[in-house]
């Protein structure tokens, strides 16, 4: 477990190596999830730093994540790009898996726009759709801040009651449609992997209000808003859950369809740069 000074030292070396090198301190932060990377092309004025040169940062090990942070600007913003994620099923600590959350926090970063890769568990919609996220399940089986709470960082016990800001959704669902995006929302639900669910889990999932389902974003976005960030959440359903059609899952398929709505996602995120 990560002590409150170990994790402070870290953080600052993290900080520190970081900002020598951006050519600003970024406002706003973007997770790019499996097969939505090219966004990162968009970024003027761009530095790539590797994941494996920044101080105590984990490694990412998924095919479709490119395991770099890329600083420049997005229509005038300020922005720190997450090109791959790191998840728990890696094997990393959940303060692991949030730790780039905690460096943008402590680099200034006041917002975050998290994507993922999500199955489908509501039959209304389609691999293919860009869906916003509403709420969460956490079914991770963990929690990120569990632990001696870093009390310069963020409170004890943070409200999650509005983890997706409202605001920042009704501004996102209000330019979908000029992306030819139809305008929807989801509850997802995340699952610890790495083995796709079973048909009865996602019954369950469903049972309980789940729209969606992957193996990501829950951790980062907990962390977000306990560092008091504004939270906008992204799936792209790339494949429908088990069970909902007679069909074998795999990760070939998530990648294809990420990379078929690929220039759709570019161009709405691009948007939303301007709006948020």
């Amino acid at each position: 477990m990560f002590s409150e000074m170990k994790m402070e030292h870290k953080l600052e070396e993290a900080r520190s190596y970081l900002a020598e090198r951006a050519p600003s301190l970024p406002e706003l932060g973007i997770i790019l999830g499996s097969g939505l990377g090219a966004f990162a092309d968009l970024v003027e004025d761009r530095v790539i730093v590797r994941y494996r040169d920044i101080p105590h940062f984990p490694i990412s090990t998924v095919e479709g994540h490119a395991g770099q942070l890329v600083f420049g600007t997005v229509e005038g913003r300020s922005v720190v790009v997450m090109q791959g994620r790191f998840h728990y099923y890696e094997g990393y600590k959940m303060q692991e898996v949030t730790f780039p959350i905690r460096v943008m926090q402590v680099l200034g970063v006041k917002g975050l726009v998290v994507t993922n890769a999500a199955g489908g568990i509501n039959p209304e919609f389609q691999p293919g759709d860009l869906i916003l996220i509403k709420d969460h399940l956490n079914l991770m089986g963990e929690n990120p801040l569990r632990g001696s709470n870093l009390s310069n960082l963020g409170p004890r016990f943070p409200d999650l009651s509005e983890a997706y800001h409202s605001e920042w959704r009704q501004k996102a669902l209000a330019i979908m449609q000029d992306y030819e995006i139809r305008p929807q929302e989801g509850v997802y639900v995340a699952m610890s992997g790495p083995s796709y669910e079973t048909p009865a889990e996602i019954r369950y999932s469903r049972s309980v209000g789940a729209d969606m389902v992957g193996m990501s974003t829950v951790p980062e976005v907990i962390v977000a808003n306990h560092g008091g960030m504004k939270v906008l959440g992204i799936s792209c359903i790339t494949n429908m859950a088990a069970g909902i059609l007679p069909q074998k899952l795999s990760h070939t398929e998530v990648m294809e369809t990420a990379v078929r709505v690929e220039k759709k996602f570019v161009n709405f995120v691009q948007g939303l740069m301007k709006v948020l």
